[in-house]
């Protein structure tokens, strides 16, 4: 199990400029709430409020009730202190570029200082943003892909983004194990009543011999790094096939 420390996105902002297919909207939402995202912002979307939204935001129903609709990009923006516009390609209009992560970075940095908003946004479903819109931001974000085919639905880029955002500004850590590991005296123990049982089923020979075989069940062993438990329900299954004799 994990547990998630140090994360707030409260003043993370995902715009979506112009969308035709109201279920991208639903399904934004969705991908938002997923990554701890709450704050959506629709610019002109066509056909919304809709049940199809509703429907394909799954759960996230609390996302779309507050979701902020307006008539301009630059309203959308009013109040933010960084604004990332989200493209699938290069523009030949040398706009400061970076990738996800490196856009990721730049939210973290903004964010951390108290009452600075960031807004990432998203174009429309066949054309992205138009250059005029690019122009209201600051960061050009690309999201890599396959050269040869790359189609990406806004739903599916903004979930990346979300995910990306997410793992980039949340620690995440392991709780520690309360189970102590085999002791090396332990394991040579387990070592040796395994070579006993297979001597004892004659499994050693010629083209498996028990120098080589048993380097080689040491080395998956020590991969594994076996509990004292572990060792126990082993040495517990070896003793109904051999008892154990200390040399």
């Amino acid at each position: 199990m994990t547990k998630e420390t140090n994360y707030t996105f409260d003043n993370v902002r995902v715009v979506m400029v112009n969308t035709t297919e109201p279920g991208n909207i639903g399904a934004a939402a969705r991908a938002m709430k997923n990554m701890s995202l709450s704050k959506l912002y629709l610019v002109n979307p066509k056909g919304y409020p809709s049940a199809v939204a509703t429907a394909r935001a799954s759960g996230a129903d609390d996302v779309l009730s507050q979701s902020v609709v307006c008539e301009s990009l630059e309203e959308a923006l009013q109040g933010t202190h960084l604004v990332i516009g989200a493209s699938a390609r290069q523009r030949n209009i040398k706009w400061r570029q970076m990738d996800v992560i490196g856009a990721c970075s730049e939210i973290k940095q903004t964010t951390g200082i108290e009452g600075q908003e960031v807004a990432i946004v998203f174009g429309t479903e066949k054309f992205g943003l138009t250059n005029e819109e690019l122009d209201l931001c600051q960061i050009l974000m690309t999201i890599p892909g396959n050269p040869n085919y790359f189609s990406l639905n806004v739903a599916s880029a903004i979930q990346v983004f979300a995910y990306q955002n997410y793992v980039y500004n949340t620690t995440i850590e392991f709780e520690e194990s309360t189970n102590e590991l085999a002791s090396y005296e332990e394991l040579e123990g387990f070592y040796t009543h395994l070579t006993q049982m297979l001597e004892h089923i004659d499994y050693f020979e010629d083209k498996r011999p028990k120098v080589l075989l048993m380097r080689r069940l040491r080395r998956f062993f020590g991969r594994a790094e076996p509990e004292k438990e572990e060792v126990a329900i082993f040495r517990g299954i070896l003793r109904n096939i051999k008892p154990f004799e200390k040399q």
